[in-house]
């Protein structure tokens, strides 16, 4: 369950990256500014791989790392896309709709990654998508 704390820090953390990109969006385009703050993210990762001993050099050309670079693209494209959803529309309806990656990722483990589906599991994911509606309506 330690993943857990992991994932309430992440919530937190994230809650805040949406409102400060649509503020600074308002003085700096969304390309300088995903480049300054991807310049941010990658001396803290940089940092936190030196401090903890993960640099392996060798997990660049392993197997394993054709699907991090894959997901590293689908990321870059994700997170292009939201910077310009955010500097153009309001927080409180792109957020919500961003949000559905989560019904995404989901739907995807149960099809491609042997998750179950379960009654419950469906019912939340429905609920997911019916909030999501419901909190980026009216715009």
């Amino acid at each position: 369950m330690e993943y857990l704390l992991w994932v309430l820090i992440a919530l937190l953390a994230y809650s805040f990256v949406a409102p400060l990109t649509s503020v600074v969006m308002q003085d700096v385009p969304a390309t300088p500014g995903l480049f300054l703050s991807t310049l941010v993210f990658l001396a803290i990762a940089s940092s936190v791989l030196v401090v903890t001993g993960g640099a392996d050099p060798s997990l660049v050309v392993s197997l394993e790392a054709g699907y991090i670079y894959i997901a590293g693209a689908f990321l870059t494209a994700g997170i292009l896309a939201y910077t310009a959803a955010l500097e153009t529309g309001p927080v409180s309806v792109v957020v919500p709709i961003f949000g559905m990656f989560i019904v995404g990722s989901s739907v995807l483990g149960i099809l491609f990654l042997d998750e179950s589906m379960s009654v419950t599991r469906a019912a939340g994911i429905g609920c997911a998508v019916l909030a999501i509606v419901l909190s980026a309506g009216e715009s």
